[in-house]
């Protein structure tokens, strides 16, 4: 039974979540926006607004590619959103601007996942050889270590849910601040925003499930 709520649960949630964004997104993208702006432009201006002119926004390959890397403090958007004139756009473009506003705050929550993902990648790459190596030479403390490792990465999903929702709430705020949503326009930003919410939240629901599930298979043994 429980099978079921750690893999399929999570799987079903995942796929729904998924697909919400995928054709939330898609039909945004459609609906243009009245100040004739694109999803770069709309970034740029929020940037320069907030004392951040230091801070590049370049176009990105691949669809849904958008990201803001801390590394080098610089803000990526999918072909899509850089040249798209539209509801989506927009959205995307200031929710990316959102976490580099997140950086130059020290927002806490960003703070501490930036942190965590040196010791995230390093987890990820190496608590499957130690869980499958643990209960196949039956050695308990390699398991434990395994799950110790995958648990930080369980964390690092936790962690994302606030950076991305605070990032959101500071998306909308600059969009309403600066004039550049219609009154008819807010509720699609906000369905944009809100189904991209959801896939950290499928991954974050996956990954916890998936962590009680190894701790139950502990229990058994």
């Amino acid at each position: 039974m429980y099978f079921l709520l750690a893999f399929i649960v999570p799987m079903v949630v995942g796929f729904w979540a998924q697909h919400r964004v995928k054709s939330t997104f898609a039909r945004n993208l459609e609906v243009p926006v009245a100040n004739g702006m694109t999803g770069a432009q709309v970034a740029r201006r929020i940037l320069d607004a907030n004392g951040l002119q230091e801070v590049p926004v370049e176009e990105t390959p691949g669809s849904l590619s958008d990201h803001y890397d801390p590394r080098n403090r610089s803000v990526h958007l999918s072909p899509e959103v850089f040249r798209g004139v539209s509801v989506a756009s927009t959205a995307v473009g200031a929710h990316e601007v959102g976490h580099a506003i997140q950086h130059a705050q020290a927002y806490a929550f960003f703070r501490f996942r930036s942190a965590m993902f040196p010791a995230v990648q390093f987890a990820s790459n190496i608590w499957l050889l130690f869980l499958i190596g643990g209960f196949i030479l039956n050695a308990l403390g390699l398991v434990y270590i395994g799950i110790a490792l995958y648990a930080i990465a369980v964390l690092f999903q936790i962690v994302t849910l606030p950076v991305e929702f605070d990032a959101s709430k500071r998306a909308k705020a600059q969009l309403s601040d600066m004039g550049f949503v219609a009154a008819n326009e807010g509720e699609g930003v906000k369905s944009v925003l809100t189904a991209a919410a959801w896939t950290y939240v499928a991954a974050a629901l996956a990954a916890v499930a998936m962590l009680l599930y190894y701790l139950s298979m502990l229990q058994s043994r």
